[in-house]
């Protein structure tokens, strides 16, 4: 494990670089024996800074939990991040594209819980019974760490490139629809750029959730009442610029929209 004032400099460097909307140099090649469980220390660091600078946490996101963003990002392994309250826009909203640093967007599924979830045992059944309803989300990806030669270590670190989310469509109960087969088309600027579905998310999206809950319980936390969870993208990231508008269709589940400028 790294020195606790190494993994308080990270953390510095990462809040310059969020700040600066710049990208700081891989971490994994200047602390070549920083492990997952750093990683985990560094992101923990900046959300208690959050926390204590007045942000209000609501949720967490995974990431990496398909085969079509780890062949991306040639990562193998899911990870997590945390979500603030300031980092949810709701569908339509037109979002400043410089808060952010190489941006790009995501389609997936956020469960909110209507009830907690504590590892280390929980399953996809256990997930489906907590869920209140199930929306359509769109995460917005944003790198604080160069991304060339990136591994978990430095996405896990950077809160897993999480930037923000946009919400929209139709709240669905989870037995309302096969959240297998939610499937979705993702247009930037009126041009089909990406489609998939959600099985692609370890075959159930709600499974992402039940390894989110398993893996916060190694680090002594847990998902609660009301907690927003984005389950995990089932497309690959798409690339958005200033002036670009994007539309995700999730057919039945309703669209959601948002401009960048």
């Amino acid at each position: 494990m790294l020195e606790q004032e190494t993994i308080t400099a990270i953390a510095d460097e990462l809040a310059a670089a969020e700040e600066a909307r710049e990208t700081i140099p891989l971490l994994t090649a200047r602390y070549p024996d920083m492990t997952v469980e750093d990683s985990y220390a560094v992101q923990n660091e900046w959300r208690r800074r959050g926390i204590e600078a007045g942000r209000r946490p609501v949720g967490r996101k995974i990431g990496l939990t398909s085969k079509v963003m780890q062949a991306a990002t040639g990562i193998t392994e899911p990870d997590y991040g945390a979500i603030f309250a300031d980092m949810v826009f709701e569908n339509g909203s037109v979002i400043e594209h410089s808060r952010f640093s190489n941006v790009r967007i995501e389609v997936e599924l956020a469960f909110v819980l209507r009830e907690s979830l504590a590892g280390p045992d929980v399953t996809v059944f256990d997930v489906l019974r907590a869920t209140e309803y199930v929306v359509p989300a769109l995460e917005i990806l944003s790198s604080r760490i160069e991304m060339a030669g990136r591994t978990i270590v430095d996405t896990i670190s950077d809160n897993a490139a999480m930037g923000g989310m946009v919400y929209g469509g139709n709240p669905v109960a989870v037995d309302a629809v096969d959240l297998r087969w939610v499937s979705a088309l993702l247009y930037r600027n009126e041009t089909i750029e990406e489609s998939g579905v959600a099985a692609a998310v370890l075959n159930h999206p709600a499974n992402g959730v039940a390894w989110l809950a398993n893996k916060l319980a190694q680090h002594g936390d847990k998902l609660d009442p009301g907690d927003l969870v984005l389950a995990g993208s089932f497309t690959r990231p798409m690339w958005v610029h200033p002036g670009d508008t994007v539309t995700a269709d999730y057919r039945d589940l309703g669209a959601i929209t948002c401009r960048f400028v």
